[in-house]
């Protein structure tokens, strides 16, 4: 089955950020090999359709999502914990990035209309939505 995520409240076709299918995370509407971002295998998010080390962006472990293939404290890059996006280790409220909630992904810690960054059309695994999440903060 195909999640599509689109950018802010819409879920028009030119708002659409990426696909993802079949553990893989797909640029706009593709599904096409040349426009994979991320391919998930178990934990572990690779660049592109590699599984290779070299290729490793990150580790999703206990919600604490690590650089690369190291799971030390130093390495930690977002911490997820009750529907919130937090940046590194920390759970704090003003660590907040972003809180998924109803298929909506929104800026900060405000569920209001305006601050909606993205609608997800479907169900993610936690190593989806972060690979989601790395798409739309480092491709666009």
């Amino acid at each position: 089955m195909n999640v599509k995520v689109y950018h802010g409240s819409s879920t028009s076709f030119s708002n659409l950020v990426c696909t993802v299918k079949d553990g893989k995370v797909y640029r706009k509407g593709s599904t096409s090999f040349s426009d994979i971002l991320f391919t998930i295998k178990g934990d572990q998010l690779y660049e592109g359709n590699s599984t290779s080390f070299s290729k490793l962006a990150a580790t999703v472990k206990d919600g604490k999502v690590y650089k690369g293939g190291s799971t030390s404290f130093s390495n930690i890059m977002m911490t997820i914990k009750d529907g919130r996006i937090f940046n590194g280790s920390s759970t704090s409220f003003s660590s907040i990035m972003a809180t998924v909630q109803n298929g909506k992904v929104y800026d900060g810690s405000s569920t209001s209309f305006s601050n909606i960054l993205l609608t997800i059309d479907g169900r993610l695994t936690i190593e989806e939505l972060v690979a989601v999440w790395l798409a739309f903060t480092y491709c666009y």
